[in-house]
């Protein structure tokens, strides 16, 4: 097994780079307190989203909390980070919200002190954008939540299909052995390609996993209003499951890396590397966007290729970074990227089972 490269969260072309000299972190600089990054969320029926949003907001602004937080009619979806001595205080914000009592806050592995930058709480429609009509099924009626040590015991049994609900970049550079991995690029399409995939299986045991549970466990809940009758998720998904397997020593069944969507970008699982370089193979599991800001297409990029393509995924995006910025500016205008990822897999693919 080689050392990987750490891999990169990609981050959206609508999201402006921070920097050093910001505001904001010379503020998180100045506070020097530890700090705890942590995501939790829970499916539930909320009336008052916007009332929620405004709540949150007012008590957990002067604990110190910076993330991304997202609130709607069906529950909440957060990725946070905290001072370490504010944890217990925050615990309690949450446990004076009926609907929000016991919840798992999955600890991050890897802790970075500048996460987060700012505290932003936004209603949605949704807390995942899924295209389903939910009120067609009961999404608070899941799969089976397995731990770390029923789903590696399920795993080693014949009759189990292990499928991943992430977008196929991030299964890409890590993934569960023997697990399925679909080609979708959304959430949204990838609900429709697994029920297609799982059709002629859906009498065995479906375990399902995602980064942090929130994906796997609307998934489970839509299999189960579909007629399958053995489906199970992984509780606390990727997250929860490697803090596990290090706490009580069991066998890590994950390879690779874990995307993450926060400033730390990732959170290496172990030193298998499962992903190529897309532009000349090397194994590498280092994501990217393309430093073409009107092209940004996601891709894998190595060191080398990186170096000699100016950070970019072709010789048309190289030419173009080169420009001088105000021709690259009068360029851009009006245009639109015609594409996400570099290198999509024409069809769902099956893990290595070792």
């Amino acid at each position: 097994m080689g050392q990987g490269k750490l891999a990169v969260v990609p981050r959206r072309s609508s999201e402006p780079a921070q920097t050093s000299a910001s505001p904001e972190r010379l503020k998180l600089e100045q506070d020097g307190r530890p700090r705890t990054t942590l995501s939790f969320y829970r499916y539930a029926q909320v009336a008052n989203p916007d009332f929620l949003r405004n709540h949150l907001f007012s008590a957990w602004s002067p604990l110190g909390v910076l993330g991304r937080i997202y609130v709607s009619n069906e529950g909440i979806n957060a990725q946070l980070s905290l001072p370490s001595d504010e944890l217990e205080a925050f615990r309690s914000t949450l446990e004076d919200i009926d609907w929000l009592h016991n919840t798992r806050l999955n600890i991050a592995i890897e802790g970075n002190d500048k996460s987060f930058l700012k505290l932003i709480i936004k209603v949605r429609d949704k807390i995942v954008a899924d295209g389903l009509n939910d009120d067609g099924f009961d999404v608070t009626d899941c799969g089976q939540h397995v731990s770390a040590e029923e789903f590696n015991a399920l795993a080693n049994q014949p009759d189990t299909v292990i499928v991943d609900m992430r977008n196929h970049y991030e299964s890409e550079v890590g993934h569960f052995k023997g697990a399925v991995l679909p080609a979708s690029e959304t959430f949204r399409d990838e609900i429709k390609e697994v029920e297609e995939l799982l059709e002629e299986k859906r009498n065995e045991n479906i375990v399902l996993y995602c980064t942090g549970g929130i994906r796997c466990e609307k998934a489970s809940a839509y299999l189960k209003h579909k007629g399958f009758p053995n489906v199970h998720q992984l509780e606390g998904g990727i997250i929860e499951y490697v803090r596990q397997v290090k706490t009580k020593g069991l066998d890590n069944r994950f390879q690779g890396v874990n995307l993450v969507c926060d400033e730390r970008m990732a959170e290496r699982v172990s030193d298998d590397v499962v992903a190529e370089c897309h532009q000349c193979g090397t194994a590498c599991d280092h994501v990217t966007n393309c430093a073409n800001a009107a092209c940004n297409v996601l891709m894998v990029q190595c060191p080398s290729c990186a170096n000699e393509m100016d950070s970019t995924c072709g010789i048309t995006c190289k030419e173009f970074v080169a420009l001088p910025p105000e021709e690259q500016k009068a360029q851009r205008q009006g245009t639109r990227p015609q594409r996400r990822t570099l290198k999509q897999p024409a069809k769902a693919r099956t893990a290595k089972r070792h």
